[in-house]
């Protein structure tokens, strides 16, 4: 699993170059499968809610998680999108969490 740094692009963004479209909410078999072969790669996320979406962030942790490069969604969607991107990139050690808290009881 390569650890490149993940975008959020707008929803009307061109493919970055040298990256591959893997769709509009693409199977997760394909997406491991075009991460796996060392390209970039470029899901699209789409929804009407003006408010985050937590389905669309839910599956955009999953394609974080597989490899996952490029992210196109709403503006509605883009904070959250690089809240679950940090977090993805936390939980695979490649980057420190924003705030460590231990629970003493």
């Amino acid at each position: 699993m390569g650890l490149q740094e993940r975008m959020v692009l707008p929803s009307d963004a061109p493919v970055p170059d040298g990256a591959v479209d893997a769709g509009t909410a693409p199977p997760a078999s394909r997406a491991e499968r075009l991460a796996a072969s060392g390209d970039a790669v470029l899901v699209t996320l789409e929804t009407d809610a003006r408010e985050p979406d937590p389905g669309l962030l839910a599956a955009a942790s999953v394609y974080a998680w597989l490899g996952v490069t490029y992210f196109r969604v709403p503006e509605s969607q883009a904070d959250g999108m690089r809240q679950v991107l940090d977090m993805v990139a936390s939980i695979e050690g490649a980057r420190p969490p924003a705030a460590a808290r231990r629970g003493l009881a």
